[in-house]
Formats: structure tokens, C-alpha cells, sequence
């Protein structure tokens, strides 16, 4: 499912035009990036959480040229499920759907 299929299914559901969906969409995705930016998790209840993660510093490898590179501590985005959510996908009855790449994807 794209975020278009997201969309469209609200819209469905609720009878709101696709654009005001979109919008709030959009302004969602960037209220998260920019709290995660300032170091900030945004906790969405019965959902899930959209935390730091934190990487610790080690050395890396350039292949090509054969040198060891250092590589510092920092930070990566990441989504931790709410447990009634993991609950509710461990419990169900369905087969893993195959993603075929589309000309939205490339």
C-alpha cells in the first residue's frame, strides 16, 4: 500500500476530499521528522512510537582502497510498534503479499 492507496482509503471512509487528507498527511510526516530532528520521540498512542536510535562509533572498512574508516557515533530514526498493535499482527491469519517493484518505485 502507497501513500496515494492511504489516501484514497480515507477519503472513501470518511468522505473527506483527498486533498485535505494529503495535506494533513504531509503535515503529520513533517511534525515527526522535524520532533525527531530536535531529539524529541512522538509517541502515538494504541499505534506506536517514532524514537531515536542511537548507533555507537566503530570502524568501518572502504573496500575499494583497502582503508579503515572511522565512523562516529549518531542517531537513526526508527518505529517501535505499541504492543496491542504487534498483539493484533501476530494474531493474524495472513500470507506476506510480495512487493513487485512499480514505476513508482524506480
Amino acid at each position: 500500500m502507497r501513500k496515494a492507496d492511504v489516501v484514497g482509503t480515507i477519503a472513501e471512509k470518511t468522505g473527506i476530499p483527498k486533498v485535505d487528507i494529503l495535506v494533513a498527511l504531509e503535515t503529520f510526516f513533517k511534525e515527526v521528522k522535524s520532533s525527531l530532528i530536535e531529539g524529541e520521540p512522538v509517541y502515538v498512542r494504541g499505534f506506536g512510537s517514532f524514537i531515536l536510535k542511537k548507533r555507537a562509533a566503530k570502524i568501518g572498512r572502504n573496500i575499494k582502497k583497502n582503508v579503515a574508516v572511522d565512523i562516529p557515533e549518531h542517531f537513526i530514526p526508527a518505529f517501535k510498534p505499541a504492543k496491542e498493535f504487534s498483539v493484533a499482527v501476530k494474531e493474524s491469519k495472513h500470507e506476506l503479499k510480495e512487493h513487485s517493484p512499480s514505476d513508482a518505485d524506480l
